[in-house]
């Protein structure tokens, strides 16, 4: 079976690396910035394209190689009909979550964000639209209660070159059922940048726990400010200091031995700063 491989980032070129060794890969798309996957292919001497494919840019090359099946793997691009149809018998994504729920970017964080007791990856066939064809199969993965986002990527490169392998079986042995997203029951979430993790002290703890730990190192993390000074912060834990109802959502209600935070429903322990920071009984993070 010859294969045609879209893929990006770390995960990407682990899962690569895992399919190198065991199917013929005739080119990958890639892009600029993933520089271990460009040096896998100069190493393997495998054609790629690299940079955005749009517009036929990636088109005019794929269309030079006779191939089996597109495998997508967290590729940064959405891709056309063009490149989707081009293979024999199939285009196919694996993505972060359990679709047709999470759809779209980092579906993994939000996952997290939003207490989600299990998330895992689906590989569906690939459409025009963002993630919404057939889905082929699923692999669950549960997310523990101090799972950060980044372990929970960590969990998904386990399972990727796994979920990749059953589908080219299905293929081959000609037992692909696909089942169709039940669009009732989808949801969508979009692209996060940095500046997206602010914590707003007005939540309910539990959320300010689950964003942290979504966001936490080496992810750029969750913040607030103090004295006009970012506060990255890593960890956060229950406690059981008490508070008074009226006091604002956000001061500092302790600080020793450790850094206590007020929030509507409870207090929160601060245990892991990016930076070194002295607070003072009262003061407040926004």
């Amino acid at each position: 079976m010859k294969l045609g491989i879209l893929t990006s980032g770390d995960i990407g070129k682990d899962t690569l690396e895992k399919i190198i060794l065991d199917y013929e890969i005739c080119f990958v798309l890639t892009d600029s910035n993933s520089l271990s996957i460009i040096e896998l292919c100069i190493n393997h001497k495998i054609p790629f394209f690299k940079g955005n494919p749009r517009d036929g840019n990636a088109y005019g090359f794929v269309k030079n190689y006779n191939i089996d099946v597109i495998i997508s793997i967290n590729y940064l691009f959405l891709i056309k009909s063009d490149i989707i149809n081009h293979p024999k018998i199939l285009s196919f994504n694996v993505h972060g979550s359990l679709l047709p729920k999470y759809r779209g970017r980092t579906p993994h964080v939000w996952s997290i964000i939003n207490n989600e007791k299990n998330t895992g990856i689906t590989a569906h066939v690939m459409d025009i639209g963002c993630d919404t064809g057939d889905i082929i199969t699923k692999i669950i993965i549960p997310i523990n209660e101090n799972d950060t986002g980044f372990d929970i990527l960590n969990k998904y490169r386990s399972e990727y070159y796994n979920l990749v392998k059953d589908v080219i079986k299905k293929i081959e042995t000609g037992n692909l059922n696909l089942i169709k997203q039940d669009e009732k029951s989808s949801t969508y979430f979009g692209k996060r940048t940095p500046e997206d993790g602010k914590i707003n002290w007005h939540w309910q703890k539990q959320r300010i726990k689950n964003w942290v730990r979504a966001l936490a190192y080496p992810y750029p993390g969750a913040f607030s400010y103090f004295d006009n000074k970012k506060i990255i912060i890593d960890e956060v834990l229950d406690s059981n200091i008490g508070f008074k109802y009226d006091v604002p959502n956000g001061t500092i209600i302790a600080n020793e031995p450790n850094i206590i935070v007020k929030t509507p429903n409870g207090t929160l322990e601060l245990k892991k700063l990016r930076e070194s920071v002295t607070f003072n009984v009262g003061d407040k993070l926004t």
